[in-house]
């Protein structure tokens, strides 16, 4: 997946063209794995916000790429340019992974990309979408979707979180977490949280759960009820979970889930120790459950990710 083809229309949004741009075109020091190559794909010199953007080139060559990333649009209320719907299914027909980014997903949808699939879009445009393209499963309450070939996200900082996963599907944990560290965002929120969250996320060192997150991490390999949790936080467990969808949009349960299959991913990508070793380090208790959860998870058993990722 090392070719990225950024689609480029008129009128599109520069916030999560110049995220992917970021995210994708700017190889990590610590990485010597061959990053990605980034280039600009489009049928003539387009305006995207207040700038002017000459593609590397033409639409056509979209065949080509590996990845389509397809940026936001910012009128969704007439109907993507033809040319660009039909570059991107014949880009996706030619076996290139698509993207969308926010409201680019009105053209994956144009192009039939997402007949019968789940997908997403920024929480404003969810019920737009589902009536103009009644084939599509949308979920407005996630922050991506990953459909394998296929990729859907949420607006604007979801782009990132989605970016991101592509970035751990292709270079693993270990690489996913130092682009995100230069990026100085968190490192891993999965697409299953919930993309409107009623309060601001507070800053890192004032809200309820500062002193409690790092004290979970430091014992994932531990067994936490989320009793536990409430009894170090000193709340009760009602007030725990309402401060955990504040704090990070998702439960307890779910949270605590997502860091011991990242725990898992990180040592089967930097130790040679068994599943069942990982297994207790991750705090997941034998091998079988492991297996269970991350296959579900990640969508692969740990030992075809390890195979990827330590050959």
């Amino acid at each position: 997946m090392r070719s990225v083809a950024v689609a480029a229309t008129d009128g599109m949004l520069h916030f999560e063209l110049a995220l992917a741009y970021e995210v994708f075109g700017n190889p990590p020091a610590a990485v010597t794995t061959p990053w990605y190559d980034v280039a600009v794909y489009g049928t003539h010199p387009v305006r995207v916000g207040r700038f002017r953007l000459d593609p590397d080139h033409a639409l056509d060559r979209l065949v080509d790429a590996d990845t389509v990333l397809v940026p936001a649009l910012a009128d969704v209320d007439a109907d993507p340019p033809a040319d660009l719907v039909e570059a991107v299914r014949a880009a996706h027909e030619s076996g290139a992974r698509v993207v969308s980014l926010c409201t680019g997903v009105f053209v994956l949808a144009a192009a039939g990309l997402l007949d019968g699939l789940r997908a997403t879009t920024h929480w404003a445009h969810t019920d737009q979408l589902a009536a103009r393209y009644p084939r599509v499963t949308v979920d407005p309450d996630v922050l991506y979707v990953d459909n394998g070939r296929v990729l859907t996200s949420a607006g604007k900082a979801a782009a990132m979180d989605l970016c991101l996963h592509l970035v751990r599907r292709d270079h693993g944990s270990v690489v996913a977490n130092v682009v995100a560290r230069r990026l100085v965002v968190p490192p891993h929120r999965a697409g299953g949280q919930a993309q409107y969250v009623t309060t601001p996320v507070p800053p890192q060192d004032d809200h309820p759960l500062a002193d409690l997150l790092p004290w979970v991490m430091q014992r994932l390999d531990q067994p936490l009820t989320v009793e536990d949790l409430a009894r170090r936080a000193n709340l009760s467990s009602r007030h725990l979970t309402r401060h955990f969808h504040d704090v990070t949009g998702t439960t307890p349960l779910q949270w605590l889930q997502t860091q011991r299959i990242r725990r898992a991913q990180e040592l089967l990508e930097t130790t040679d120790d068994s599943i069942e070793q990982i297994a207790t380090a991750a705090g997941m208790g034998t091998a079988t459950t492991l297996r269970r959860h991350f296959h579900r998870t990640v969508g692969v058993p740990p030992d075809t990710y390890r195979r990827t990722f330590r050959p």
